[in-house]
């Protein structure tokens, strides 16, 4: 379904809460909080949007990002969640790689890399959006997908995670669950869609999934219900990230043998590995006053700030290393580059 339909529909039809929001890049560096919590530097290397208090530790026990936070590359001002993805490199016939930046989507024009996110109370076909659900609650994180998924029958363990190969801007579907195998003239889409049954009980837990589930039948997009043992309904949190390839759509650069040319930052060139993180930031009951509201992405409820103010909330580097912006480097970071002049940038919790 193309969003442009789903605006229109909603001009005829009464709607509930869904929120649709532009972020920009906070920052691209080696670190993650939820598997590697205090490890600097983590294993592969994310690109993180979202509130300003990003650092490699943010158990809930020490560490608040709706407290700590000062500023938010988010569109909503009062959403100082942090959301992340594994970054997406390009490898070249002669074995080097660099790195492909992120584009906005339509409609966040000017926004600086990042992605856009989502948060849906129910199925997209349903532009009533009738059933309620409990918003995230301070202290709630999670990650859905797995970096070490090598095959299909790993990925569909994780059913709603898959890519788009754009033809323009609008293009939605197909949905594939690997990387594209052909050139995608504007831009290869991740499409990350989280589970939406919670446990009701536990705001994490060890592997960062087990609290959450997907319907007992049927899908969050039929209204499967959620099984006994997560029986609370959740939003949908979805993550649209594009990816601008077309730079590297030269039939001169692809190799040789036809395959395709893209890997995650962790060694992956199947695109399996897809996989998504979100510690839960939002200020008081922001979140869940926009969940009640009868709206339609242009929530009155929802406290926005400009694409301006979005773009110049940054933070450093805490991991200095060459990570294939400026130039091609020989190996992903962390996967056998040359560290030795690699050094750790202390920050302190406010960026």
């Amino acid at each position: 379904m193309h969003w442009a339909s789903l605006a229109s529909l909603a001009l005829v039809a009464p709607s509930h809460a869904l929120i649709r929001f532009g972020c920009s890049q906070l920052v691209v560096d080696r670190l993650d909080p939820l598997v590697q919590p205090g490890d600097v530097p983590a294993a592969h290397l994310h690109q993180i949007i979202g509130g300003n208090s990003f650092v490699p530790d943010m158990r809930p026990a020490i560490h608040d990002p709706a407290a700590m936070s000062t500023c938010t590359t988010c569109q909503p001002a009062d959403d100082f969640s942090n959301y992340w993805t594994a970054s997406l490199y390009f490898r070249a016939r002669n074995g080097t790689y660099k790195r492909v930046m992120q584009k906005p989507n339509v409609g966040f024009e000017g926004q600086k890399g990042g992605m856009t996110v989502y948060y849906m109370q129910n199925q997209l076909a349903d532009y009533q959006q009738e059933a309620k659900v409990t918003a995230f609650q301070p202290g709630f994180r999670m990650i859905v997908g797995s970096p070490t998924a090598t095959t299909k029958a790993e990925a569909d363990k994780f059913p709603q995670l898959s890519y788009t190969c754009l033809q323009d801007m609008g293009t939605r579907f197909p949905e594939f669950k690997a990387f594209p195998k052909e050139f995608c003239p504007a831009g290869v889409m991740v499409n990350i869609r989280f589970p939406t049954c919670w446990n009701g009980v536990d705001l994490d837990s060890p592997d960062h999934m087990a609290h959450m589930a997907y319907p007992a039948s049927g899908t969050f997009e039929s209204q499967g219900p959620c099984p006994a043992s997560h029986p609370k309904r959740m939003p949908q949190l979805m993550y649209e990230v594009i990816y601008e390839t077309a730079p590297f759509n030269d039939p001169e650069l692809w190799p040789e043998d036809g395959s395709q040319p893209f890997v995650y930052s962790f060694g992956d060139a199947t695109g399996y590995g897809n996989h998504g993180d979100y510690i839960f930031g939002w200020k008081d009951d922001s979140l869940q006053k926009i969940m009640d509201e009868e709206c339609y992405v242009g929530c009155s409820s929802m406290k926005t700030q400009s694409v301006e103010a979005m773009n110049s909330c940054s933070v450093p580097r805490m991991v200095d290393e060459e990570i294939g912006d400026e130039g091609w480097i020989s190996a992903l970071p962390g996967h056998g580059q040359m560290n030795a002049t690699l050094a750790v940038k202390p920050r302190a919790f406010r960026g």
